[in-house]
């Protein structure tokens, strides 16, 4: 099992942070590794929705569809994908902690299978130090808005 959990502050109110946090059509902008979103739903975004993405992570493209399986605006967001070698389940949540001052928790597990599993450790590494990266941009965006 790979369990990943970052998490920043970031200067600004909790409804700004999981409205751009929680619409898939921002995240090619604050996340590095994604390249691509395509709506494979209708907007907006409700239990259900199925988004795809595309991404590149340790040198290999990668194409998943995450189905939204939870999701409580202003509080939380969960999204799951079953495919490839690294099935994914990804949890935002918020909250707030001050004056215009919100906690991003960014959670990313699963249960890699055939030749990932023997990477898992490595991945763990890995995406620890990519969601503090694409943790770090969302919070520059947000706070010179």
């Amino acid at each position: 099992m790979v369990d990943v959990i970052t998490n920043i502050d970031i200067h600004a109110p909790l409804n700004k942070v999981a409205d751009y946090a929680s619409n898939p059509d921002n995240a090619p902008t604050w996340y590095d590794n994604i390249k691509s979103v395509e709506w494979k739903s209708p907007k907006p975004l409700t239990i259900g929705s199925l988004v795809a993405f595309k991404a590149k992570f340790l040198g290999r493209e990668l194409s998943y569809i995450y189905e939204i399986v939870e999701i409580t605006r202003g509080e939380k967001l969960v999204m799951r994908t079953s495919e490839g070698p690294f099935p994914m389940e990804t949890t935002y949540t918020w909250e707030t902690i001050g004056a215009d001052l919100t906690t991003m928790t960014l959670r990313n597990r699963g249960v890699p299978s055939g030749f990932s599993k023997l990477l898992a450790p490595f991945m763990a590494t890995m995406m620890r130090k990519a969601n503090n990266k694409d943790l770090k941009k969302i919070k520059t965006l947000l706070e010179k808005e």
